[in-house]
């Protein structure tokens, strides 16, 4: 009997055992689990980052483009009217030559002599109006840039490389030439 209570013992020891074993194995099995769960978790948390951060990047770039697009359209429209603007100045500018030329005309009726001064007068407060300056070019330094220098004079009473006289002339718009005064310069 002692034999079949040993072997009882044994028995119930060996189950304990088992249970035990098969109880950490188990616990084991849940961490790994838990731990393989985690890695998953953990990953995808990962994943949804970086996808986070691609959107992210993609909106900040089509922003910063979009307000490109928007500034650029912006400047293309100012540009294109200021254009459009000085084409149209730069056709009436001989009209308004012929005009000073004819105001400079002897006329003996004073009448037509001072409606004509009404209309140019009209038509400088127009250009006034659209921002349009004449380039003072008379007596000063030449500057290519605004003056088409025709002539060079030999002793006259400006300095060297100033503008002696102006033949026609020049307008500009803003910051825009429209047309380049045509100026002899002094020697």
């Amino acid at each position: 009997m002692e034999k079949n209570e040993n072997i009882s013992e044994n028995t119930e020891e060996l189950e304990k055992e088992t249970s035990e074993a098969a109880e950490e194995c188990t616990d084991a099995l849940d961490e790994d689990d838990a731990a393989s769960e985690y890695n998953d978790t953990a990953s995808q948390f990962s994943d949804l980052e970086d996808a986070l951060a691609e959107a992210n990047d993609k909106y900040v770039r089509l922003y910063a483009e979009y307000d490109n697009y928007r500034k650029r359209t912006a400047k293309e429209k100012t540009e294109t009217y200021q254009n459009a603007a000085a084409q149209c100045v730069e056709k009436l500018l001989p009209v308004l030559d012929s005009f000073e030329r004819s105001l400079e005309a002897e006329c003996s009726d004073e009448n037509f002599k001072n409606g004509m001064g009404m209309i140019y007068n009209q038509f400088k407060n127009f250009l006034t109006q659209m921002n349009v300056k004449e380039i003072e070019a008379l007596g000063a330094e030449f500057d290519p840039n605004i003056h088409n220098a025709i002539q060079q004079l030999d002793g006259t009473d400006y300095a060297s490389n100033h503008v002696c006289s102006v033949f026609q002339k020049g307008y500009m718009i803003g910051d825009k030439l429209v047309r380049p005064a045509m100026v002899a310069v002094a020697v």
